[in-house]
C-alpha cells in the first residue's frame, strides 16, 4: 500500500488519539493544525504541499483554495458528507483535478435521536417546562411530521413509532419500507397542517420552510430543528416563534442561523448549545470510518 507524501489536517478536526497515531501508517510526514485558519491565503500557506488534506464541517475548501494546492490528491472531509451541493468542499472541482473528496455518514445520529426523545418528553411531561395542558401527556397519539427522513430523521421516527405516535414525514419521494412500516408520506402542506410537532431533518443549506408554509404549520405547535444549520427563512421563523404556544428546539446553536438576540432569548426557544450526536461512541466511529476512508484510497491507487 502506497503512503501519501505529507498529510495535513488543516484545522482542528474530531479525530481520537488513536486515530491520530493511525494516520503515521499512511503518510511519511502528518501534521495537525490545532487552531483553524484565520483566511484563505493561511489555509492555503498550510495545504500548499500536502498531497493529502482533513478538513471538518467549519473549514471551507472550495475552488480558489484547490486551485493553489497542486499537489493535491485527497481531501477527507471529518465531517457528514451528504450530497455535494450541501459539501464544504467544492467536489465537482476537486473532480476536474483528480482530487478524490470522501466523507463520512451514520456515526452521530442515535445522539440525535436520544435528544430528541428526552427534550419531547420532557416538554410533553412538564419535566421544567410550563405544561401544554392541564395534564401531563404521554408520545402515544401524538401527531409527528419528519421533515427528511435519512439517517438522523429516520431513527427519530422509529423511536417515537416505537412510543405510539402517529408518524408521518415528507421527503423527496415515497419509501416503500417507511409505508409499510405505517410511516406514511404526506405532500408538505398537508404534513405541517396536520402535525402537532415537526422535525427539520435536512442536508446542510437546504431551507424549506418560508412563510407560508409556517402559517400552514400554525400556532400552538412544536418544531425542533436537528439540522447541522437552519431549516426556515429566518425572518418568517421568527415571527412564528413569536405567536403563542409555538415552541422552538434545537441541539446546536448553528440551528439558529441569524436569528436575533431578542428571539434568541426567548423563554420558547430552547436550545441546549451542544451537538447531541457527538457522543464517545460518535467520535469513535467517526475516527475509524474516516482512517478506513483513507486506507480505501491508497489501496486503489
Amino acid at each position: 500500500m502506497e503512503k501519501f507524501k505529507k498529510l495535513v489536517a488543516a484545522a482542528p478536526v474530531n479525530l481520537v488519539g488513536w486515530a491520530r497515531e493511525e494516520l503515521k501508517d499512511y503518510a511519511e510526514e502528518v501534521v495537525f493544525y490545532t487552531e483553524p485558519p484565520k483566511d484563505d491565503s493561511e489555509l492555503i500557506e498550510r495545504i500548499k504541499d500536502a498531497d493529502a488534506v482533513l478538513v471538518g464541517f467549519a473549514t471551507g475548501v472550495g475552488r480558489q483554495i484547490l486551485e493553489k494546492a497542486p499537489s493535491l490528491k485527497y481531501v477527507g472531509m471529518i465531517c457528514s458528507l451528504y450530497s455535494e451541493e450541501s459539501a464544504n468542499v467544492d467536489i465537482a472541482f476537486a473532480r476536474t483535478r483528480d482530487i478524490t473528496v470522501k466523507g463520512v455518514r451514520n456515526y452521530g445520529d442515535r445522539g440525535v435521536a436520544e435528544y430528541a426523545v428526552y427534550q419531547l418528553i420532557k416538554i410533553l411531561h412538564g419535566y421544567g417546562f410550563p405544561l401544554r395542558g392541564t395534564k401531563m401527556r404521554e408520545i402515544t397519539g401524538l401527531k409527528v411530521g419528519m421533515i427528511g427522513i435519512g439517517d438522523s430523521g429516520g431513527l427519530i421516527a422509529d423511536a417515537l413509532h416505537f412510543f405510539g405516535a402517529e408518524v408521518s414525514y415528507f421527503a423527496r419521494s415515497v419509501k416503500p419500507e417507511r409505508e409499510e412500516q405505517g410511516i406514511h408520506y404526506k405532500p408538505l402542506a398537508k404534513l405541517l397542517s396536520d402535525s402537532e410537532v415537526v422535525f427539520t431533518c435536512l442536508n446542510k443549506n437546504t431551507i424549506l420552510l418560508h412563510e407560508e408554509e409556517l402559517k400552514l404549520l400554525g400556532n400552538g405547535k412544536i418544531m425542533f430543528n436537528t439540522s447541522i444549520g437552519p431549516a426556515a427563512d429566518m425572518e418568517a421563523l421568527e415571527d412564528w416563534i413569536k405567536q403563542p404556544g409555538n415552541l422552538f428546539c434545537c441541539d446546536m446553536t448553528e440551528a439558529l442561523g441569524d436569528m436575533s438576540e431578542e428571539v434568541r432569548n426567548r423563554n420558547n426557544v430552547i436550545c441546549i448549545g451542544a451537538s447531541s450526536g457527538m457522543t464517545f461512541q460518535a467520535y469513535e466511529l467517526l475516527s475509524r470510518k474516516s482512517l478506513d476512508n483513507i486506507k480505501s484510497y491508497l489501496e486503489s491507487v
